[in-house]
C-alpha cells in the first residue's frame, strides 16, 4: 500500500510515519484553502493571512488524522492486538495491524474508536470556535471552524459500512458475532466496500459531466483505492486462514545455505548472492552457532570498492524476534514477521542453533495447494466471539 515512508516521531510506543504521497495532498489542501476556500468564506484578509490559514489547517488536519488513528491503536493494544504504527498516506491514514483481531468484540471496539474520537474532537473544536468567535481574529476562528467541520466529515465518512473503512469493520464485527464466521463476514463487508467504491466512481463520472473535473478525479481515484483495498483485505484473510495452525517446521528448508562470519563482503556477494540469488542468508560463527543474518540491503550501504575491506561479521544483523522463529511457531506469526520486517525469509532456530530457513514462497505454496484442492472457500475455524 505504501511507498517511501519517513518516521516523524514516536508517541506512547507507536511510530508515526508519513508516506511521500501524503505530501502531495498536504500541498493541494494548503493551496486550495489559501486560494479558494478561505478567500470566498472570509473576505478582506490579506493574501499572507490566507496562506497562513491554509498551512495551519493542513497541519490541523494532519493532527486530527493522527488522533483518529491513535484511538484505533490504543484500543487495539489494550485488547492485546499488536500494532506496527501509524502511517499517513495520500487518502488519510491507517493504523497498521500486525494481525487480525481475535474476536468480534475487539474488532468492533477498535473500529468504532476512530469515528468517536473524530466526533469528540470536532465537537470540542466547534465549542472552542463558539467561545472565541468575535474576540479573536477571523484568521484563527476560521481555522477552528474548518477543522471542526472536517473532523465531523472524517467521522461520517469512516462510518460508511464499506470495508475496510471503520464502518465496514463495524459491519464485519456484527456479522462475525452473528454468524460466527470471520471469512464470510469479511467477504460480505468487502462486497459492501466494493459496491460503495463503484458508486463513488459513478458519481465521479457525473461530476465530470457537470464540469467539476477536480472533484471527479478525486472521487474516481478514491473509488479505485477503496475497491482495491476491499479486495486485498479479503485475499489477506484467505491467506491467514490457510496458514493458521500450520507450524513453521512443515515448510522450512532444513538444509539452508549459511555464510561464515569471517568472509569479506566481496566473497559473500560473489560466492553466495550471485550463486544462490537469495537476499538474506544466516550467518554462523564456527560450525553451528548462529550469529545472525546478512542481507543484500546491508551490503549496498557500502561502496563497491570497499567490499573487500569489510567482513560479514561487521554488517550482520544479530538474531532477534524480527528475523527469527522457532520450528513450532505458527506460520501466521511468521508471515506477520515478514510483513513487519520486509524480509521474505526468516531463520528458524532452537537456541543459538540454526535448524532451517522458512521462505515466503513456501508459505504461499500451501495456499495455492489448498485453493487448488478445496477451492477458494476452504473452512475457517476461528472463534466466533468472546
Amino acid at each position: 500500500m505504501f511507498g517511501r515512508r519517513v518516521t516523524l516521531f514516536k508517541l506512547l510506543g507507536f511510530e508515526v510515519r508519513v508516506d511521500a504521497s501524503w505530501l502531495i495532498i498536504a500541498v493541494l489542501i494548503t493551496w486550495s484553502l489559501a486560494t479558494q476556500y478561505y478567500p470566498s468564506q472570509y473576505k478582506g484578509l490579506s493574501g499572507e493571512q490566507y496562506w497562513w490559514m491554509g498551512i495551519a489547517s493542513a497541519l490541523g488536519l494532519f493532527a486530527s488524522i493522527v488522533v483518529h488513528e491513535f484511538s484505533h491503536s490504543l484500543v487495539a493494544r489494550r485488547r492485546g492486538l499488536p500494532m506496527k504504527g501509524i502511517t499517513l498516506f495520500i487518502f488519510g491514514g491507517v493504523a497498521e495491524m500486525a494481525e487480525e483481531p481475535s474476536s468480534a468484540k475487539t474488532e468492533f471496539l477498535m473500529a468504532i474508536a476512530g469515528p468517536i474520537a473524530s466526533l469528540l474532537l470536532g465537537a470540542g473544536l466547534y465549542l472552542a470556535y463558539l467561545a472565541v468567535k468575535g474576540t479573536l481574529p477571523l484568521s484563527i476562528t476560521g481555522v477552528l471552524a474548518y477543522l471542526s467541520w472536517m473532523n465531523l466529515v472524517l467521522a461520517a465518512f469512516n462510518l460508511v459500512p464499506a470495508f475496510p473503512l471503520d464502518g465496514g469493520r463495524v459491519l464485519r464485527s456484527a456479522l462475525w458475532y452473528w454468524k460466527g464466521d470471520l471469512r464470510q463476514a469479511t467477504r460480505t463487508a468487502a462486497a459492501f466496500g466494493s459496491g460503495f467504491a463503484i458508486l463513488l466512481m459513478v458519481f465521479a463520472v457525473w461530476q465530470w459531466i457537470t464540469g467539476n473535473y477536480i472533484a471527479a478525479m478525486w472521487y474516481f481515484v478514491i473509488g479505485i483505492f477503496l475497491r482495491g483495498a476491499a479486495q486485498a483485505s479479503y485475499q489477506q484473510l484467505m491467506i491467514r486462514t490457510a496458514l493458521e495452525g500450520e507450524p513453521v517446521r512443515r515448510f522450512m528448508n532444513v538444509r539452508p545455505v549459511s555464510v561464515p562470519s569471517h568472509i569479506s563482503l566481496e566473497e559473500f556477494v560473489n560466492d553466495y548472492v550471485y550463486h544462490y540469488h537469495f537476499k538474506m542468508f544466516p550467518v554462523l560463527n564456527g560450525a553451528e552457532k548462529l550469529a545472525g543474518c546478512v542481507t543484500t540491503r546491508q551490503v549496498k550501504a557500502y561502496p563497491r570498492d570497499e567490499w573487500n575491506r569489510h567482513s560479514v561479521q561487521e554488517v550482520l544483523r544479530p538474531c532477534s524476534a524480527d528475523n527469527t522463529v522457532t520450528p513450532d511457531a505458527d506460520s501466521v506469526k511468521a508471515l506477520s514477521k515478514m510483513n513487519a520486517s520486509g524480509l521474505s525469509r526468516l531463520m528458524v532456530a532452537e537456541g543459538d542453533r540454526l535448524v532451517g530457513v522458512v521462505a515466503l514462497k513456501d508459505l504461499l505454496a500451501l495456499l495455492a495447494a489448498k485453493v487448488d484442492l478445496e477451492g477458494p472457500n476452504f473452512s475457517n475455524h476461528r472463534p466466533a466471539h468472546s
